[in-house]
């Protein structure tokens, strides 16, 4: 059997401490990838309802559209 001591607990702490610090990073890109996204993903809606707002104007100007009734 293993005896434990100081030295292993420490060797074993410095193990979790390295595990720690890589998972750390791995979640700031993780963090920076999403961030890219969501801001992508908004951009993509602005778009959205710009080309969705040019297609209303369209539609009203050739008479595609059934107006409302008073």
């Amino acid at each position: 059997m293993v005896e434990v001591t100081s030295e292993l607990i420490f060797e074993v702490l410095k193990q979790i401490q390295g595990d720690i610090s890589q998972i750390k990073s791995d979640m700031r890109d993780l963090k920076i990838r999403v961030t890219n996204l969501e801001e992508g993903q908004a951009a993509m809606n602005r778009r959205l309802d710009r080309i969705d707002d040019r297609l209303d104007r369209l539609e009203r100007r050739v008479g595609l559209v059934d107006l409302p009734l008073p």
